[in-house]
């Protein structure tokens, strides 16, 4: 169903925003800075903002390169949507993203909603700190292996703390944790100071998405999609989940994009044996 604004469809709302935006930028009037932000205030109306990051510099966008208004207005405005208990949409280091706090119980039953999961299949949290880890899980390995494959695109698996809602994953005694290596995803849970539910931005069971128009059914029911650009080499396996539970043993979950640089640091670095059980 398209949303309207003064009778105007989403569609169309949409499309004159980005030929608005980007007729001002082919004429050299305005930086990309407030060429974006004219873009924003010309769709103020809508229900769903989306707001485009600047394109990075290096390999991976990073906090420290997008230091202008432009990026401190869409995590101002992220954090405040998530803050609200909305539902956002995220760029991460291997896919887009379904973000919500993890501390709130209805932001949480939203999430499952909009995707149509089943209600049995958990939802991982990401902080923006390796210490954060330690307030929301019971680690059982060195802090050094967590620096070794985090910030990346790794989801490691720990029995839960009871700093965590109950709500969340309320079936299981474990929870997976991500620092994705994407500066905008590292400082939004950094500002939001506390964790956020994160799961992949499709209708469960459809393809993981590496751009936004490949999730854009799901725009109407989200408060803002925060527009990354395609995401790495769009190999849409997601993170590498990794099962660290258990002291002195690891279980691959997901074998994931990083499967085998994750493996070599929990053998030949750490010792770790795999538990080929489960």
């Amino acid at each position: 169903m398209l949303q309207h604004a003064g009778g105007v469809s989403f569609k169309f709302m949409k499309s004159a925003c980005n030929i608005a935006v980007d007729f001002i930028k082919s004429r050299g009037v305005l930086v990309p800075a407030a060429a974006h932000s004219l873009g924003a205030d010309m769709c103020k109306e809508l229900k769903t903002k989306v707001l485009r990051l600047q394109p990075p510099t290096a390999n991976g966008p990073t906090a420290e390169q997008r230091s202008g208004a432009d990026g401190a207005e869409i995590l101002s405005c992220t954090v405040k949507a998530l803050k609200d208990g909305h539902v956002v949409a995220v760029p991460t280091d291997t896919i887009y993203g379904l973000a919500c706090l993890a501390q709130s119980s209805e932001a949480i039953r939203r999430t499952y909603s909009i995707k149509g999961r089943n209600g049995q299949k958990p939802l991982a949290i990401c902080v923006g700190e390796i210490q954060d880890i330690y307030n929301y899980c019971k680690v059982k390995v060195k802090r050094e292996l967590l620096g070794d494959l985090l910030p990346g695109p790794v989801t490691l698996v720990f029995e839960r703390s009871e700093e965590l809602n109950t709500d969340l994953n309320p079936f299981t005694s474990l929870v997976g944790v991500r620092i994705p290596d994407h500066g905008f995803m590292r400082r939004l849970c950094q500002m939001c100071g506390e964790p956020l539910a994160l799961t992949s931005a499709n209708i469960s069971s459809n393809s993981s998405t590496v751009e936004v128009h490949e999730f854009q059914e799901l725009w109407p029911k989200l408060a803002v999609v925060v527009d990354g650009g395609p995401i790495g080499d769009k190999s849409r396996l997601g993170s590498t989940v990794v099962d660290l539970s258990v002291l002195g043993k690891y279980r691959i979950i997901r074998p994931g994009c990083a499967l085998s640089s994750t493996i070599d640091v929990l053998e030949r670095k750490y010792g770790l044996s795999r538990d080929m059980e489960g």
